[in-house]
């Protein structure tokens, strides 16, 4: 999920930079779709797609393994919070033992 943040940013600052370098060569009223057309074309629409290839890899992660079930689980960086791990299907972090149902507190 970060790697989708993080090429956010670089395409966004390579695009200031195009746009910049475009302010003074395109007519003005014509550069304000240019660059609302562009921020979606090369920002936004590669974001949503890697974003949805990220969810269609993990979701058999998501919904069903036991370690979506933990409340140490979180499934938007499908990462186990207690052991700073990536879960997959053949490799639980805790190996099953440290699991505790969501929705259950120890503090009480």
């Amino acid at each position: 999920m970060g790697a989708i943040i993080f090429w956010g940013i670089i395409r966004t600052a390579l695009l200031i930079i195009a746009l910049w370098i475009l302010y003074g060569k395109i007519e003005y009223k014509y550069w304000w779709w240019f660059a609302v057309l562009s921020v979606y074309g090369v920002v936004v629409y590669p974001a949503m797609v890697q974003y949805r290839m990220f969810l269609h890899e993990n979701e058999e992660i998501i919904n069903n393994s036991l370690c979506s079930s933990c409340k140490h689980f979180d499934k938007t960086a499908v990462i186990c919070l207690k052991y700073d791990k990536h879960p997959t299907l053949k490799l639980l972090p805790c190996k099953g033992m440290d699991w505790e149902p969501k929705g259950i507190s120890n503090e009480e």
